[in-house]
Order: C-alpha cells, then structure tokens, then sequence
C-alpha cells in the first residue's frame, strides 16, 4: 500500500487520516467542504500536539505525519492513484452507496474499497460495484489514534486475499484487527447499542437518572464510560441510525429504538456534537452535567416517590 485516500473529513475521517498519516502513509483526504477539510488539519494537528505533550511523538514525527496529508475536493481527483479508498462519511446508506458507484469509475481497478461503517451492510455496498472481491469493511473506534481495535467485516464477495491485506495494514498501524462476518450492526454495534438502547429505556421508565444509570455501569461493571455518556459521544442520531439497521435487518422488537431517542433526535439534542444530550457540553469544561431536561425529571420523579410512601 503505497497510497491511501480517506472520504470525509469529519471526526471519524480525520482520525482515519491522521493515523495513516502518522505511520509513514501519504493520505489523500477528500471532502466535497475546504472549509471542512481546513478544520480537519486544525484538528489533526491539535491531536498531534497533545500527542507531543505526552511524549509519544516528536515534533519531527508530528510535522512528517502534517506533510503526509493533502486535501481534495474532487473525489475523481483524490482517489485516482490509490490502493486503498476508505469510506468516512456520514452513516447513511444511499450516500455510501453512491460515494462507492463513483468509487468503481474513478479509483485503479485494483484498489481496495474499504468503508468505515458501523452498521451498514458490505455485501449491499459491494452490489453497486464490479470489484465486489475487493470491497470490504474497515470499522475503526473513536477516537481512532488512540483506540486499538479495527473490526474488519467481510462481505459476501469478498477474498480472502483483500482480508489478509487488510487485517496486515490494521496490524501496520498497531492496530488490533478481528475479523467478523457481515450481518447487521457486525459485533461491536450489535452488542453496545441494545445496551444503549436499554439505559435509554431505564431512563424513559423512571427507574433511575442519568448520572445514577452509568454510575451503576462505571462502577459496577468496570465500564470506562456510562452508557448514556457515550450514546452522547457517539452521537444520538448515530445510535438512532444503527439501531434501525438491526431493527430493519432483524426484524426483532428487541431492536426497536426508545421513543426517548427518537424524540430527542427529532429535537436536535444529538449529544457532544450539539452541545446536550443526556448531558450538557460548554466548551473548555470537562465537568460532567446532567442536561436540565432530565434534572426536572428527576426532581418529578423522587417528588412522586415521596407522595406516594
């Protein structure tokens, strides 16, 4: 793999970038927003300076992993000298599949087209193109410089040539490659968002509040983060979207979303990126907030508790 192109430039895009950039890969990154990609390299360097902080970088290494990215907006452009094309935009299927139809027409034949998905099917993304054996997924976690796996998903089509190439670049970039099989939400989605979506239920039925649900999680079952809290960091409207992939996929109530969810949703309150969920974000603050909305309900609910005894 001589060169890689990254589509999208957002949170999971950048990070992807970032990565490759920093171990010795030239990144193509590639948004249809210069505006979006400026603020990508903004982000990207800040990351690198706090990785300069730490020790685990020189200044030298941050400045060969600055020089390693240019930014595209042409996709046609960006990908046309490629041997890896992945996929970071957002979590919607009629985009990706479109992104991946001009994907077959513009990347080298013999270029792998890898998504970063978290839900969508690879099988129905590889359909769109007529290198189904080089389609593959390439799931990897937020924040991606830091967190070591990538969830590597296999289409129907695809060979195990692009795996075994795929699962060795993961490994090049120290990361923890596991290999899954296409079904919907894979392994990592199919797990965590039904307990998401259970937290959220709890909340919905007055059994307990925010703070006292993923307190019971960090503490009780050694979570790092509370359930609530990295619905918030995901994003809810992400949570939303992965959950009716395995509703729609499953055709198991036990997938449906919350009503919670989909009426905060509906409201804008996506979390981190909109500054409440089931928490309130000020930038600078690292404070954990309950968002005010549920502070009421609780004050409703303990007011209720002590009427009725």
């Amino acid at each position: 793999m001589k060169q890689i192109a990254v589509i999208g430039s957002g949170t999971m895009g950048n990070g992807i970038a970032h990565t490759f950039a920093q171990f010795g890969y030239p990144v193509n990154l590639i948004d249809i927003n210069q505006t979006a990609l400026d603020k990508a390299l903004d982000t990207i360097g800040k990351n690198l300076d706090r990785q300069v902080s730490k020790g685990t970088l020189t200044a030298d290494q941050k400045a060969g992993t600055l020089q390693n990215i240019q930014t595209f907006t042409s996709l046609k452009d960006g990908v046309q000298h490629a041997d890896l094309v992945v996929e970071a935009a957002t979590e919607n299927v009629d985009l990706k599949l479109n992104i991946f139809k001009e994907l077959d027409q513009y990347a080298p034949a013999q270029a792998i087209l890898a998504s970063n998905t978290s839900s969508i099917s690879i099988t129905q993304i590889a359909a769109v193109t007529s290198r189904g054996d080089k389609v593959i997924g390439m799931h990897f976690m937020n924040p991606v410089p830091v967190m070591k796996l990538v969830e590597v998903i296999r289409g129907y089509a695809t060979s195990d040539e692009t795996t075994e190439t795929i699962m060795e670049l993961s490994e090049n970039l120290a990361k923890v490659p596991v290999e899954v099989n296409d079904y919907p939400g894979f392994v990592a989605n199919r797990i965590l968002m039904p307990m998401i979506n259970e937290a959220i239920y709890t909340l919905y039925e007055g059994v307990a509040g925010v703070y006292e649900i993923d307190t019971v999680m960090k503490l009780g079952m050694a979570h790092p983060m509370g359930p609530l809290q990295l619905a918030d960091f995901i994003g809810l409207d992400v949570c939303l979207a992965i959950l009716k992939v395995l509703f729609d996929g499953f055709g198991n109530p036990k997938y449906a979303p919350c009503p919670l969810l989909v009426n905060m949703v509906a409201a804008g309150k996506k979390g981190v990126k909109t500054g409440e969920g089931f928490y309130t974000y000020t930038a600078g603050s690292k404070d954990l907030v309950v968002a005010a909305k549920f502070k009421k309900i609780l004050i409703f609910l303990a007011f209720n508790f002590i009427f009725v005894e």
